[in-house]
């Protein structure tokens, strides 16, 4: 890992209608435009589900490391996150991520483990972190071949 602080830049670029364009670096461009919610087309990317898609792939990422670092053998996580959007005070906000992590353990698997490591991983996720709304945990264990 560098050194801290890092930084992070993105560019997107829109016109008055259509699509907006999002770029980083070397990255493929991804394509992203308002939800149904807001009168999108409701078939591309928003802001709204790329947040949502970050706290997921971020607590993924963050488990990853931390399994690793605790010599936890585990098959495959999924991470689905619903984030609440409401308005408080007058200002449009998420006020809420539900994460649901599933991971699916070796048949031998330490479940208490995997438990204690889901958390860490909840508590340790920059992403949500950084944000203001409150976050729930509700992992679902399985067990996988060996």
């Amino acid at each position: 890992m560098q050194n801290l602080p890092h930084h992070y830049a993105a560019t997107a670029v829109g016109r008055a209608a259509g699509d907006v364009s999002l770029t980083s670096r070397s990255s493929v461009a991804l394509v992203s435009a308002a939800p149904e919610e807001f009168g999108g087309p409701g078939d591309r990317w928003s802001p709204e589900t790329l947040l949502v898609a970050s706290v997921a792939d971020c607590f993924i990422l963050t488990f990853r490391a931390i399994a690793r670092a605790s010599k936890l053998d585990w098959v495959e996580l999924s991470c689905e996150v619903v984030g609440t959007l409401d308005r408080v005070e007058r200002v449009t906000q998420f006020t809420h991520f539900l994460i649901k992590p599933r991971l699916v353990l070796l048949a031998d698997g330490d479940e208490a483990l995997a438990l204690k490591l889901l958390e860490k991983a909840e508590q340790g996720c920059l992403v949500t972190n950084s944000l203001r709304g409150s976050k729930e945990l509700a992992p679902e264990l399985v067990r996988g071949a060996a």
